[in-house]
């Protein structure tokens, strides 16, 4: 369990989607904004802070595990988010009424391929954001913590 103090998201719409979806057990704000794609909620600590920090990630799930997909929208550089799990890669996901704990890892080669084909499925925006940057989109996949 990921204990400590909570540090909401500096975005008021980031922060506010989390505590609905949280407050509703995923009832809730479980959809990117009005895409109707729905997203899980990762709960991790902040790799220089050391506070809790959440996050709404599109929901890529096969067999039980979840992607994780780095993009910042096709930005050159990680999201924030993405040093907090490579300091650190256990972590909480919510699909649902309750968070489980898990592990990221991050995936290469031909697991990744298989992935990010998964993740591009259920958003597509995915392909246009790998095309704005030079940089490999980075994708973690959780495993039983």
């Amino acid at each position: 369990m990921i204990t400590g103090e909570y540090e909401p998201s500096k975005w008021d719409w980031v922060a506010q989607q989390i505590a609905d979806y949280e407050a509703s057990g995923g009832k809730e704000a479980a959809t990117l904004r009005d895409t109707g794609i729905p997203v899980i909620i990762v709960t991790m600590r902040g790799h220089k802070s050391g506070k809790v920090r959440k996050i709404a990630l599109m929901r890529v799930e096969h067999e039980g595990e979840y992607a994780l997909v780095a993009s910042k929208g096709g930005a050159p550089e990680h999201p924030g988010w993405y040093h907090n799990i490579t300091a650190d890669p256990n972590i909480m996901v919510q699909d649902g009424p309750e968070p489980f704990e898990t592990r990221a890892r991050l995936v290469t080669g031909d697991e990744r391929d298989a992935w990010w084909e998964r993740a591009v499925a259920v958003f597509p925006p995915y392909a246009e954001y790998q095309e704005k940057t030079d940089r490999e989109i980075p994708v973690f996949v959780t495993s039983a913590a």
